[in-house]
């Protein structure tokens, strides 16, 4: 293995994820005011609204997509009956859709956020440099789909290489080789993905961290009355009658 290919599948790794969770803990620890999405919804809601499912739904199956195809190796799938060709061909449809989706709705924020004056005037340098990286990733993930599928080139299975390399990194028996020798849209695409993380914990990033999952558990708000009371002459409005004691 030449330094370079060290450095780029052994340290850089090592390097994003310690970034990353030491990053995050800072973060948390001493700027939890600036914990935020800097929500920019009160100055345009038009193209947020298309815009933002679009994001964050794509982004999130993009993600469930990498878990799956990073993390299960093939010979799980083989196990439960799914073969390589069947694997391949949900993979690349999916994963074409969900890049897709990600793409378009980042490029409408992106949009809104260069023409819309309020939100221009509110986006600091500091989401300018996250939007760049993050188009620079999605981009470079739809060029490696389309490469894994065959229309560029002659296909690519990543689950024989990248896969393998990426296991080893986090069983900390890094296994430089299988990415070395990986093409090299694949190669540049992970080392976009590792910057995307280098970077999260100091970008508005961090609040996929403070997702509110627990607004669809939490029970009904019950509201009681203090007792009998004179109601006036007022009439009980519609949606606050009585529904028991």
């Amino acid at each position: 293995m030449s330094t370079s290919e060290i450095l780029l599948w052994i340290v850089l790794p090592y390097v994003a994820i310690t970034t990353f969770v030491v990053g995050t803990i800072w973060r948390y620890r001493y700027d939890k005011f600036g914990w935020t999405t800097r929500s920019s919804q009160l100055y345009e809601r038009t193209l947020i609204r298309v815009a933002s499912p679009l994001f964050h739904i794509g982004i999130l199956a993009v993600l469930v997509g990498h878990v799956v195809g990073l993390l299960i190796p093939e010979s799980w799938t083989d196990a439960l009956g799914i073969s390589e060709s069947m694997y391949h061909a949900m993979a690349v449809g999916l994963g074409f859709f969900a890049g897709f989706a990600t793409l378009v709705g980042i490029v409408l924020l992106v949009y809104r956020r260069r023409t819309v004056g309020p939100v221009f005037a509110a986006t600091t340098r500091n989401d300018k440099t996250m939007y760049v990286f993050l188009l620079a990733a999605i981009c470079l993930g739809l060029i490696t789909t389309m490469v894994g599928a065959g229309v560029i080139g002659e296909g690519h299975n990543y689950r024989e290489d990248v896969s393998v390399w990426f296991r080893s990194i986090l069983t900390f028996q890094p296994q430089p080789e299988f990415m070395a020798a990986a093409p090299f849209s694949f190669q540049i695409h992970a080392i976009a993905g590792m910057a995307v993380f280098m970077i999260w914990p100091f970008t508005r990033l961090v609040h996929a961290f403070s997702a509110p999952l627990g607004y669809l558990f939490r029970p009904y708000v019950v509201y009681r009355d203090r007792g009998p009371h004179d109601p006036g002459s007022r009439a009980t409005r519609p949606g606050w009658d009585k529904i028991g004691s």
